[in-house]
């Protein structure tokens, strides 16, 4: 019996996610290493999962994806203009540049240099991706519905 990918399954999958273009922005075949997932786990959305429910083991499928499906609309609140003088002296800074900045709580978050015009950069904190349609395309390779089976549980 083929299984089928259910809310908690652990799922061993291929994908590959390309823009409008058709230019390829990931790929876990290019890395020649499948993705695993446990659903409802928080590490895709919750509308890419949705596109996962229902397939089995075997199965290849594509989707389109729209910016509000995919990755989001682009945020407006998340493109910060910065000075000049908050990145270090040392630092190269020019457009299209990823640039780590550390969070009050410690956590660093990526923020992609957009424009530079004399002291003033334009930083945007949104998803890479965001504001694009995308194809999403999947190979399932294992699906393992034991992930939604707690293990026994002693006192």
């Amino acid at each position: 019996m083929t299984k089928q990918i259910g809310a908690q399954s652990e799922v061993v999958f291929h994908f590959t996610i390309k823009l409008e273009d058709g230019s390829v922005a990931d790929s876990t075949q290019l890395q020649g290493k499948p993705a695993k997932l446990i659903m409802g786990d928080g590490s895709l959305t919750p509308t890419f999962e949705a596109c996962l429910l229902g397939l089995k083991e075997g199965d290849s499928h594509s989707f389109d994806l729209g910016p509000d499906d995919a990755f989001g609309p682009v945020n407006p609140n998340n493109i910060h203009y910065m000075d000049r003088s908050k990145f270090a002296g040392d630092m190269t800074l020019e457009e299209g540049a990823i640039v780590a900045f550390t969070q009050p709580n410690g956590a660093e978050i990526p923020g992609i240099v957009r424009n530079i015009a004399g002291d003033s950069v334009t930083v945007d904190f949104n998803h890479p991706l965001a504001g694009h349609g995308v194809t999403f395309e999947v190979e399932i390779l294992t699906v393992d519905s034991a992930a939604s089976t707690p293990e026994s549980v002693t006192n």
